[in-house]
């Protein structure tokens, strides 16, 4: 029995949309797509920012030790939520790379994974990532709650969240090294 031009296709089409859904090429495709699709992300408008209230959250750094985010009040601070298994994620840390490289003795990263340690660090040893890591030993501030990740908030010294960004984005890009200048030199 012969197949059919169009069946042959259409199983052609199956087997492709298979691939992209269930393997590491998929993965990597959709990486790539949301790296093609971040942009900057923006500052609130003024009525939408919000100051922090409640800065109590325990994290240990990827290498073990506590920080009490209560620590980085007053500090101009990048807290990114994010994780291996997400592609959006994924997709944004080679910019956060590159803004930690030149805001790092400036700005407060904070980078908590929603991982396994072991996946994280095989993540950032593969990559060369030298970002700082954390992972939660309490529960989030109602602040920085999210249904979906990645989330990444900007905040000022005075505690207001200046930029609330949720899905993959550049921040290695003028608006937001403008942003963070600003915010240092208040």
């Amino acid at each position: 029995m012969k197949l059919e031009k169009k069946k042959i296709s259409n199983l052609i089409l199956i087997i492709a949309v298979l691939l992209l859904l269930f393997t590491p090429v998929g993965f990597h495709l959709k990486v790539m797509v949301n790296r093609l699709l971040s942009f900057s992300p923006t500052e609130l408008k003024l009525e939408d920012q919000r100051v922090i209230s409640d800065y109590r959250w325990e994290l240990i750094s990827h290498e073990g030790q506590a920080l009490n985010f209560d620590e980085e009040k007053g500090k101009v601070i990048v807290l990114n939520v994010w994780a291996t298994w997400c592609p959006p994620c994924v997709a944004e840390m080679p910019s956060f790379q590159k803004l930690y490289d030149d805001y790092s003795d400036k700005v407060s990263f904070l980078f908590v994974a929603h991982d396994e340690k072991e996946k994280v660090s095989t993540f950032l040893s593969k990559k060369g990532y030298t970002l700082p890591v954390y992972y939660e030993n309490s529960t989030t501030p109602v602040a920085f709650e999210s249904r979906s990740i990645p989330i990444t908030f900007v905040i000022s010294k005075t505690g207001q969240i200046i930029v609330s960004e949720t899905g993959a984005a550049d921040w290695n890009s003028d608006a937001i090294r403008v942003s963070l200048d600003t915010m240092l030199a208040e």
